[in-house]
């Protein structure tokens, strides 16, 4: 049974979570029990400390343990302060209530990080693809969450350029996962493309989540939120699959918008917790569908100095480029992750490579504080942030351009249901 509580048109209160904590709680002894809760880093919004401290109030005098791990996929790690942050808990309150529960980034770096937990063969991964890959996938995970008797995902949901929609089992994988089944899965999404898989729930890629989950044996269940930035619409707690699907129904009818025509131009301002283009680029991943043939989508950050921190040496040898481009070429790629090459081709967008010449479908501008050589070596366009006003493109809609607030988190599509492909 989920138990939930959602307000689509309002906000979910604290009390009003707390009541369905507590009612999981009441309904679920966790006595004795070690638990490791699974949980995003600063690259997501949403009030996670508060639920947090909601289900530790419930465990506090009944676990054995409760402790956290950071779900980074391949993202930087955190800082003790800066999971506190994300915890929204006070250094007082670290060193005194929360003093017991340990911390742990996802060492994704470290081959000793892992185990393997089995292998979707080559003939599930055809059915699932619909015949794009026929391979076998290994499935390893951070073995640390097998020390423990339990283990709960909390996190938000939103729709999402490789699996429709994230949350649930994503947190595990890639939030913990290995490279091979990071860089496979990915790779399929870039393939079928953002504007066909975002914003819709059992895509190809979420497929592969849940089979992949299908072979973990830890008992676990999943907390999902729904949030626009801090504010809770929605809480859905239990079996993971079923409370992620129906957080999932609730995200999209909050973090969809819909617009009757497309623009020619888009300003999308990233909020900080982008700190990269690797996280930046949702910015047009939520914006693409709405962007009209030739037109530009400008990515305005002026706090982003760094293409990745993680990646940057890849991405400054492949460049960003459409799906077709690599398709076209993948014998001269061979060797780079294949989740780097998803992550380029998703920045650039849909586009052709027709006898060598490359036209992208869009163009993707950098207003940030990455200079003008990095931006053309990369092959993205380049705007100088301080000459950007944000007021020469707002109220001017019916020219054709649209500024959007705290980009990267709400999809736009358009109303007519055109989707963009090539």
């Amino acid at each position: 049974m989920i138990v939930e509580r959602q307000n689509k048109n309002g906000s979910v209160d604290n009390s009003q979570a707390g009541e369905a904590v507590g009612k999981f709680f009441a309904q679920n002894d966790y006595t004795g029990k070690r638990i490791l809760v699974i949980i995003p880093d600063n690259t997501r919004s949403g009030p996670i400390g508060d639920v947090f401290k909601l289900m530790y109030d419930c465990l506090e005098q009944k676990a054995k343990a409760v402790d956290c791990l950071v779900a980074l996929g391949t993202h930087q790690p955190l800082s003790e302060e800066q999971i506190c942050t994300r915890l929204c808990m006070t250094a007082e309150q670290r060193s005194s209530k929360y003093a017991t529960v340990k911390f742990f980034n996802h060492e994704w770096e470290k081959t000793e990080t892992f185990t393997s937990i089995g292998r979707i063969s080559a003939d599930e991964i055809e059915k699932i693809s619909g015949g794009l890959f026929a391979e076998e996938v290994d499935i390893a995970i951070n073995k640390k969450i097998l020390e423990y008797d339990e283990f709960f995902i909390l996190g938000p949901v939103f729709p999402h350029e490789v699996v429709g929609f994230s949350g649930g089992h994503k947190y595990i994988f890639p939030g913990i996962a290995g490279d091979d089944i990071i860089h496979f899965f990915h790779w399929l999404g870039g393939v079928i493309t953002n504007p066909v898989i975002n914003g819709n729930k059992w895509t190809p890629t979420r497929q592969v989540v849940e089979k992949a989950a299908s072979f973990l044996t830890t008992p676990h269940k999943l907390f999902a939120i729904v949030a626009l930035e801090e504010e809770l619409k929605g809480i859905f707690i239990g079996e993971t699959a079923e409370a992620w699907e129906k957080a999932a129904d609730l995200s999209e009818q909050v973090h969809i918008t819909y617009k009757d025509k497309s623009y020619n131009t888009i300003l999308g301002l990233a909020p900080e917790m982008y700190d990269d283009i690797w996280t930046a680029g949702k910015v047009m991943y939520k914006l693409e569908p709405i962007l009209a043939d030739g037109a530009k989508l400008i990515i305005y950050a002026p706090h982003i100095t760094e293409i990745s921190y993680t990646h940057g040496k890849w991405l400054d040898k492949i460049g960003y480029h459409t799906r077709d481009y690599f398709l076209k070429r993948m014998e001269q790629f061979k060797g780079v992750p294949r989740g780097i090459i998803a992550h380029s081709s998703h920045v650039k967008g849909i586009g052709t490579y027709i006898d060598g010449v490359e036209k992208p479908r869009v163009n993707v501008i950098l207003a940030t504080s990455i200079d003008k050589k990095r931006c053309e070596k990369v092959n993205l366009g380049y705007m100088n942030p301080d000459e950007v006003n944000i007021a020469d493109y707002e109220n001017k809609e019916d020219q054709g351009i649209l500024v959007v607030q705290h980009a990267g988190e709400v999809l736009h599509r358009l109303a007519s249901g055109f989707i963009p492909t090539i």
